[in-house]
């Protein structure tokens, strides 16, 4: 059982890719449930040695692959509704860092699907570059780019939500 063991350790790092993956909690719920699913029914596939978190991460992006079809239509939905809507009231002290995590967030869901991926198992997942890679299927090359053209998207996107990049330059 000792495999079994080691997969309710990633359960943390799991539902944080989750999360910030699909930026709903729910659905993330599920897909780290449809996640464990498949790696329990296939747990002896996983050959000894090997690293654990990016076989999960495997199974994880193989299953929300599967699934991107549904999901963007949710997901479509949900923006079309305004999910991420600006609050209606003014900015106190103490709300600067929950709005700043709210802004990163709206932003990394505007992202390409494969952008948004590299970023959070590079930024948030703290994987390599050849971890990417391997998880992704793709060769480091292309991880690199879309790492690259998705930290530039992302400048552009949370630079328009700080207030001083609404105001506009202004000279004194």
């Amino acid at each position: 059982m000792a495999v079994e063991d080691d997969i309710v350790n990633e359960l943390a790092h799991l539902r944080r890719y989750a999360r910030a993956l699909l930026g709903d909690t729910r659905r993330a719920d599920d897909l780290v449930q449809d996640t464990l699913e498949r790696s329990l029914r296939y747990v002896t596939q996983f050959r000894a040695g090997t690293n654990l978190r990016r076989w999960l991460m495997t199974i994880m992006h193989n299953v929300f692959v599967n699934d991107l079809e549904k999901y963007s239509r949710q997901m479509l939905h949900s923006l079309a509704q305004g999910r991420h809507a600006s609050a209606a009231y003014g900015v106190h002290g103490n709300q600067i860092p929950y709005l700043e995590v709210r802004d990163l967030d709206w932003a990394l869901q505007r992202l390409p699907q494969e952008q948004r991926e590299v970023i959070l198992m590079v930024g948030l997942e703290d994987m390599s570059y050849s971890e990417v890679a391997l998880t992704l299927g793709i060769p480091v090359g292309t991880v690199m780019s879309r790492l690259s053209r998705g930290r530039e998207r992302l400048r552009a996107l949370t630079s328009r939500t700080r207030p001083e990049s609404r105001l506009g330059a202004t000279s004194t």
